[in-house]
């Protein structure tokens, strides 16, 4: 437990490979997976297709990426629907430090947050703190 980081109940994330950055996530221990939200999902073959445009966030700058398939899976949604989501391997920055991550894609239009952070992500490297949030914030000031 000594080297496992504290966060917070939401914390901000950048996704480096999709030039994503400081984007606002929620944590949740509940959901298995991480899943960002995305338009227009398209798979051909090995390769998924998405747009990341959302005029709500302001990290989301409308462009149209493509990036090899990681897998596609069966995700159990919020609302107990089982849906067939196609996944990607990206670096991330988060807390101070960068990992690799497999996000599922898929349309969070109606969520509060662009951005689901779950339990394999942050497995043996977290400890979430549901009183606080955006403990970044804190940690980018004590790197000054």
């Amino acid at each position: 437990m000594k080297n496992k980081k504290i966060i917070g109940r939401k914390e901000i994330i950048s996704i480096l490979d999709l030039e994503l950055f400081d984007l606002d996530a929620k944590i949740d221990t509940g959901a298995d997976s991480s899943a960002l939200h995305c338009d227009h999902i398209e798979i051909e073959k090995d390769i998924v297709h998405f747009t990341l445009l959302d005029e709500v966030h302001p990290a989301y700058h409308g462009k149209r990426m493509t990036l090899p398939l990681y897998k596609l899976k069966r995700v159990k949604s919020s609302n107990g629907e089982i849906q067939l989501r196609p996944s990607i391997k990206v670096s991330v920055e988060f807390m101070g430090k960068k990992y690799k991550s497999i996000i599922s894609l898929t349309n969070r239009a109606d969520m509060t947050f662009p951005m689901l952070i779950g339990r394999r992500f942050l497995s043996d490297r977290f400890l979430v703190d549901v009183s606080k949030e955006y403990l970044i914030k804190e940690l980018k000031k004590e790197m000054k």
